[in-house]
């Protein structure tokens, strides 16, 4: 008897081992170049080196000439920023910034966060929410990471001040090119390259989630929660502005759902590849464009609602130029979600620094379990 239950014992140590060796495996390669170490929070500018995609490396974002900085005050005063507040960090501290919290908070903006070029906000270890409020702009800035942030219930703002890095108040003028971002979206990137967008759960704002427009480009936006909201994710400013034709954007190992809607994404002009992630159901398309832009949707699972109206993952707007250049690679469909193809498959041409290798979509479930903001505690694996 002994004996057999040396035996069992051992036979579960197997494939416990086993089972977690799977688990592992199945990280998808941004998680796996961090969430391992228990000591991320003594070496937080280690995420910095672990994106891929369009953002390439963000590796501007570390090094000895960056300034360590803590948000103790949830407050929030958009003309003359305090210290230990996010505005002070983002907007008034100069050179390179890494931003983290001292303990979990609520922070209403009163007005847009215009953040910096090469800032890091980075919510791990604390249950950040910025609702209730303005959102965050990033307005003709380079090397910005916003991760870990619980980002929902955002408003638009009535015409007024808003303040720009280095606390200038200027006037908030709510179009697009502005930068304003009155108009209650969650994250506005406008004019802005070399953006990565990480480990976020945005929902129910009165615009969009996440906004990449104006000439933006080399954007990643990945590992993020998407759900409860109608208008998701919008890459182009507007169909007349032929500068987003330079536009490139990575969607990777996001979760989309429950209950959203429609542009996930939407792309005007540029081009996006949408790679391993998990959308869980739409009521009116997931994947939309205008102005032809070129779309690679690789490794992705598509779960549709289960009508029979709303089962094609993508929408074309009219457009009478070029050809779509839309292809599915490897993409997987359940409740008779399907994908209409069209023109050629355009590759994403990663250099050495953006590049990474698709997994299959039979892993995306596993890829995306822990998209959204996690729940890290300092002195353990995150």
């Amino acid at each position: 008897m002994a004996s057999k239950e040396f035996l069992l014992a051992f036979l579960v140590i197997i494939l416990h081992g086993a089972a977690a060796t799977t688990t592992v495996h199945a990280a998808n390669i941004i998680d796996r170049c961090w969430r391992r170490q228990p000591n991320w929070a003594a070496n937080r500018q280690r995420l910095a080196a672990c994106s891929v995609g369009f953002a390439g490396k963000m590796r501007q974002n570390r090094g000895p000439g960056v300034t360590a900085y803590t948000v103790t005050d949830p407050g929030d005063d958009p003309v003359r920023p305090r210290p230990g507040t996010l505005r002070y960090g983002a907007t008034v501290l100069g050179g390179k910034v890494w931003i983290t919290f001292e303990r979990g908070m609520h922070i209403r903006l009163a007005q847009p966060l215009f953040v910096r070029s090469f800032t890091a906000i980075d919510g791990r270890g604390a249950d950040v929410h910025i609702a209730g409020g303005a959102g965050i702009v990033l307005h003709e800035v380079s090397g910005v990471i916003i991760h870990g942030l619980h980002i929902h219930d955002i408003r638009s703002q009535p015409e007024g001040p808003a303040v720009r890095p280095g606390g200038a108040v200027r006037p908030a003028g709510g179009g697009g090119g502005s930068g304003s971002g009155t108009d209650g979206d969650a994250i506005r990137v406008v004019a802005s390259s070399k953006v990565w967008i990480d480990h976020n759960s945005l929902s129910r704002c009165e615009d969009g989630l996440v906004d990449v427009t104006v000439g933006s480009n080399d954007v990643t936006v990945s590992n993020n929660w998407f759900f409860n909201h109608d208008k998701v994710m919008l890459l182009g400013h507007d169909d007349g502005h032929a500068a987003d034709s330079r536009m490139r954007v990575t969607v990777a190992f996001n979760r989309f759902g429950p209950n959203v809607n429609q542009r996930m994404p939407r792309i005007r002009h540029g081009y996006a590849h949408v790679v391993n992630n998990v959308y869980l159901g739409w009521r009116d398309y997931a994947i939309g464009g205008s102005m032809g832009p070129s779309v690679k949707s690789e490794g992705n699972l598509f779960v549709a609602s289960g009508t029979a109206e709303n089962r094609k993952v993508t929408r074309r707007m009219p457009f009478a130029g070029r050809d779509w250049d839309w292809a599915s690679v490897g993409d997987s469909f359940e409740n008779g979600a399907f994908f209409k193809q069209t023109g050629s498959r355009v590759q994403p041409n990663y250099n050495k620094h953006q590049a990474f290798a698709a997994a299959s979509s039979n892993q995306v479930r596993s890829l995306t379990k822990d998209a959204g903001a996690l729940s890290c505690s300092v002195g353990s694996a995150c």
